[in-house]
């Protein structure tokens, strides 16, 4: 089982390669492959060094499976040759997700919608993944009617360049600016590109992402997206209404009985998800259940993730592992 991490040197990219030494994910082989000015560097991998190669050298080598996460332009370019070579591509950017012909999965969710066929398929945005983790279990028994989103979402979801904008400013040095304001002491309604609807593109993500998911288009979705001065961790002010009723400890319980998720919610404690909670975890924490007293079967939930974990890397190995278990990538070869 040969494997190629495409985006090796950047922040998922690394990360990826951390998540398939920590799984002890069952490859013979790993290659790290990057843009032209990353070739030659060296990655470290099993205490290896692994030597980062091109693009085009990878797809040569006819890896079994390419974790992409490299960006949308360079996949729409090089995740069709992968699939031609007899490559199954799993790929971290938005270029796939909303082709009708790709699937788009979180594994605990819906990967039996995985096929044998497929060649490529697309990881969720790292905001879509945590919620819904946790709305999920909540839609089979209740009937999701709408949701109302509102992110805080930390400056690593932006890349190296958000991080090193906000450690910047905290030390009072000038450097690129990742956003068009301010990040440190300050909160950016801005996340992603604005659209001619007046969303962002994050906020449209979290939108059309999670109506595939929960296999229903007629979804009634609202969303704003936040950049906040936290280095790592998103977290997730959820407000959701069902068409049928609930009481909070079959919530409690249905969340709990979700694989990935750990309720922490304990008021009189302080116990409530949090960044500082979720770094380096895979769990989707969520919290302040409570329900929603303004509306007929309204139910509020905070939700926190790691959104370099289970919000990327690990969701995308965890896909990988999926279909070795199933015996989805035997064929390919």
């Amino acid at each position: 089982m040969k494997v190629v991490v495409v985006g090796a040197t950047g922040l998922v990219g690394r990360k990826m390669i951390q998540v398939l030494e920590e799984r002890n994910f069952p490859l013979t082989g790993l290659l790290a492959a990057a843009s032209p000015k990353s070739v030659g560097k060296n990655i470290l991998f099993n205490r290896s060094e692994i030597e980062v190669i091109s693009i085009k050298k990878a797809v040569k080598e006819k890896p079994d499976i390419a974790l992409f996460s490299a960006g949308g332009d360079v996949s729409k370019i090089w995740a069709p040759e992968f699939a031609k070579a007899g490559t199954l591509v799993i790929d971290n950017s938005s270029a796939w997700r909303m082709d009708s012909k790709v699937p788009l999965v979180v594994p605990e969710i819906n990967g039996k919608i995985i096929k044998s066929s497929d060649n490529i398929i697309a990881n969720p945005n790292c905001s879509t993944i945590q919620m819904v983790m946790a709305l999920a279990p909540l839609h089979r028994k209740f009937a999701i009617d709408r949701i109302v989103v509102s992110t805080y979402q930390s400056v690593s979801g932006s890349g190296v360049k958000g991080i090193n904008q906000l450690m910047n400013e905290r030390a009072g040095k000038t450097g690129p600016m990742a956003y068009p304001h301010p990040i440190d002491l300050n909160t950016l309604a801005h996340a992603g590109d604005f659209e001619e609807n007046g969303y962002t593109t994050e906020e449209m993500k979290l939108v059309n992402e999670t109506r595939k998911i929960l296999g229903n288009n007629d979804l009634a979705i609202s969303a704003t997206a936040v950049r906040v001065p936290v280095t790592g961790g998103h977290s997730e002010s959820v407000n959701v209404t069902f068409k049928k009723s609930f009481v909070l400890d079959e919530v409690r319980y249905l969340l709990n009985e979700m694989p990935g998720v750990t309720v922490l919610d304990d008021p009189d404690k302080n116990l409530y998800p949090m960044p500082v909670f979720a770094h380096e975890k895979d769990v989707v924490f969520v919290g302040r259940v409570r329900k929603d007293d303004s509306v007929k079967n309204g139910l509020n939930l905070w939700i926190v993730s790691d959104n370099l974990r289970k919000g990327a890397a690990t969701n995308a190995v965890q896909i990988a592992e999926y279909v070795i278990k199933h015996q989805l990538i035997n064929r390919r070869k």
